[in-house]
């Protein structure tokens, strides 16, 4: 069995990713532009460099192109390609309180210095079908762009940056500082080079999270909110923006900026803990590539349910959380299954067999 499997193997391979391809492009709809994905897709996009822990808004909307909307796969292809790259420099720790600011709320306060900051989001309105995007063309894309301008109110410029509100928390010593917590090394660890050890260092953990699945995160992170776990966290802050990224000059040891990047940050605030005998809230963080509120919020409530002393549930084990919420490694281990295992399973077969003869009942003889 195993030879003919083999004999016409790659004829039948080229044949089915032909009919894989025929499936793409049998409409007679237009092709889709890389620009168009990132531009209209962009929440897809962002996801696809969060999960494929790359940067690269055309790489990942070519990804997501090739792979069909298949957000998994396209993460896998940017993983990929990542690995391909040379490593030139690692950036300084990204500073976020110099965000550029495009979202920013707090659920735990109402008045916050700088003021709620709504930014773009459907959060707080009717999730119904548009039918009128089905005949959108060109013309409508424009049109809506003049409208919206013209209907922007005369509002004052944002500021550079706004305070972090958890900072307020920490002024008042009212929040348990993380080496009260847990005493990591100082040593940032590289998940891309090394293999996670556990119990893990803590820029582990992040690392992993931060380019592990967002479905997986949130459902390890909404099992504990359910009561598989004792969280129910308050959203300190959440903000979305641009922040800058910055290396060290070779040449005169002095950071400078090449860029910045749109990042998703959440900082959750949980019950109290003794900290010194003194009961303080403490602290679950999470920050992620682009614009993906449901990831770093899952993130920020798996980063403070692992910190748990005593782990009773799965989202509190972080061997648990940390080994089964990366799409990529997740999605290969559950497709591998598709792979012939012809031998294996003859021989399972084999033994049933032999089983079923030992201990047949007497009298049931055919």
């Amino acid at each position: 069995m195993g030879y003919v499997a083999v004999k016409g193997g790659r004829e039948a391979i080229e044949n089915a990713f032909k009919y894989y391809r025929f499936l793409q492009v049998k409409g007679g709809s237009a092709p889709l532009e890389i620009e168009q994905i990132r531009d209209q897709l962009y929440l897809a996009v962002d996801r696809v460099m969060g999960e494929g822990s790359l940067y690269a808004p055309d790489l990942a909307a070519l990804a997501l192109k090739q792979s069909g909307g298949d957000t998994l796969e396209a993460a896998f292809m940017v993983r990929a390609y990542r690995t391909t790259q040379p490593r030139l420099c690692y950036s300084l720790p990204l500073e976020t309180g110099r965000m550029r600011v495009i979202r920013r709320i707090s659920a735990a306060f109402k008045d916050i210095p700088g003021g709620q900051i709504l930014g773009p989001t459907p959060d707080y309105t009717l999730r119904l079908l548009n039918f009128r995007l089905a005949e959108e063309d060109g013309l409508a894309h424009r049109k809506a762009l003049e409208q919206l301008f013209k209907d922007l109110p005369d509002v004052e410029p944002l500021p550079d940056n706004f305070p972090k509100i958890v900072s307020i928390l920490r002024r008042d010593g009212l929040l348990i500082e993380r080496d009260a917590i847990r005493a990591d090394n100082d040593r940032i660890f590289d998940v891309t080079r090394e293999s996670i050890s556990f119990p893990a260092d803590r820029s582990a953990a992040m690392q992993a999270m931060a380019m592990g699945e967002t479905g997986g995160l949130l459902a390890l992170a909404y099992s504990n909110m359910r009561g598989y776990g004792l969280l129910h966290p308050t959203i300190g802050e959440l903000r979305v923006g641009y922040v800058p990224v910055e290396v060290k000059n070779p040449y005169t040891d002095q950071p400078e900026v090449i860029g910045d990047i749109k990042v998703t940050e959440a900082e959750i605030i949980y019950q109290m803990d003794d900290a010194d005998g003194l009961p303080k809230f403490t602290l679950g963080y999470g920050l992620c590539f682009g614009h993906n509120e449901t990831k770093a919020i899952s993130m920020a409530v798996l980063d403070r349910s692992t910190q748990t002393r005593e782990p009773r549930a799965p989202s509190e084990d972080q061997e648990f959380v940390l080994m089964h919420t990366d799409g990529v490694e997740s999605m290969g281990f559950c497709n591998h299954f598709k792979l012939p295992h012809y031998v294996t399973f003859q021989s399972e077969l084999d033994r049933l067999r032999r089983a079923q003869e030992k201990y047949e009942p007497e009298g049931l003889e055919g």
